[in-house]
């Protein structure tokens, strides 16, 4: 009978802890969001391990704290303005690392046009020191079209399939 509680409190703390993981994950996404909303972009890097890895397709890459500083610090000459909002993000964790991906909206201005963006991010974290880190972030764009066109053109439908 002791056994079985033992058992049981065991699997029960393996839960908390599973559960704690994927909550700090997701506070780990939702910074992520907050600096780029906030123009906090100095900030990013840290959130990645020291050989973090970034793909963003035809945005660029980066690879290493360095070039991930270099990378966040430049959005103001791309973007004058940019709000994302991050929807349906799901994570799994195996121990001390875990998989995640969630779905982008976005408003953004660049050169004086307004663009609605729709995007994918697949990540992959890991828990360092007792923190959990980006340590690949790859974004993939759905749509990236000027408010003014929209996007219902049967040829930007295709570009997410």
């Amino acid at each position: 009978m002791a056994q079985d509680l033992e058992a049981r409190v065991r699997a029960l703390e393996a839960k908390v802890q599973e559960l704690a993981d994927i909550e700090a994950i997701r506070t780990l996404r939702y910074r992520y969001h907050e600096y780029i909303n906030e123009g906090k972009y100095t900030e990013i890097a840290d959130l990645f391990t020291e050989d973090g890895d970034l793909d963003f397709g035809y945005l660029g890459k980066a690879n290493g704290r360095a070039e991930l500083s270099r990378f966040f610090h430049n959005i103001p000459q791309l973007l004058s303005f940019v709000k994302q909002f991050i929807h349906n993000h799901a994570v799994q964790v195996h121990g001390e690392r875990g998989t995640g991906f969630s779905y982008l909206e976005a408003r953004t201005v660049s050169r004086g046009e307004s663009y609605m963006v729709a995007a994918r991010y697949d990540d992959e974290y890991v828990k360092h020191d007792g923190q959990w880190k980006f340590k690949r972030m790859v974004l993939t764009p759905y749509f990236a079209v000027p408010l003014r066109e929209g996007w219902a053109q049967e040829d930007r439908l295709k570009m997410g399939r």
